[in-house]
């Protein structure tokens, strides 16, 4: 189903806090192994790492760490979440298109088809109160049943367990006394199920 027109970006802010989301077309399977989940993964710290990367003929990507912090993220067997801080107002299209163009080729190469595999062009929540601020990365590492265990989240960056330069969650821990504090936050879902609830119409695929 197609999210509502409200959740699409129509103009885009700099200095601004999004939540940017997209899924396979017809909900079809976009990350069917490991493997799939780690090259995109790889494709976001290709444009976000600290010093500008090259492909095999030296050529530089498109370097964007100076233009957008990448706070929080999902990835989900058909569908992907990211929270996502921009100063430049392209930055975050920018970043989708680069990544998504690259994934949808490594995606058709390998599994031998061709067309579309996304649902459509991302879609994106500009972020405009502290509520939904609060509480979005929490959707976000919720999003898995096991999401403890889950592998591919940024919920282990956010507790200690890892460590990615491409990954800038201190703007969302920095609401909190600490990481342990988050994580409180994180399971206690029940406690704050009625402060979900109230802004369920900001969230994506609420």
């Amino acid at each position: 189903m197609v999210m509502p027109s409200k959740n699409r970006v129509k103009f885009y802010a700099p200095e601004s806090y999004y939540h940017a989301y997209n899924r396979g077309s017809s909900k079809q399977t976009i990350f069917h192994y490991n493997d799939d989940y780690v090259v995109f993964l790889n494709l976001l710290k290709r444009h976000l790492s600290p010093e500008p990367q090259r492909d095999k003929k030296n050529r530089e990507y498109m370097w964007l760490h100076n233009d957008i912090e990448l706070l929080a993220y999902c990835l989900m067997p058909n569908h992907f979440h990211l929270l996502v801080y921009q100063r430049d107002e392209q930055a975050l299209s920018k970043l989708l298109k680069q990544v998504s163009m690259s994934y949808v080729t490594y995606y058709n190469k390998k599994y031998s088809r061709i067309g579309p595999l996304f649902q459509d062009v991302y879609k994106a929540s500009l972020i405009q109160n502290d509520a939904y601020l609060h509480h979005i990365s929490r959707y976000i590492h919720l999003n898995p049943k096991n999401y403890m265990d889950w592998k591919f989240s940024s919920l282990p960056s956010y507790i200690g367990a890892k460590q990615a330069e491409w990954l800038k969650p201190e703007r969302m821990l920095d609401l909190f006394e600490s990481k342990q504090a988050y994580l409180t936050f994180v399971e206690d879902y029940e406690d704050y199920k009625k402060q979900l609830e109230d802004i369920k119409s900001e969230l994506a695929n609420s």
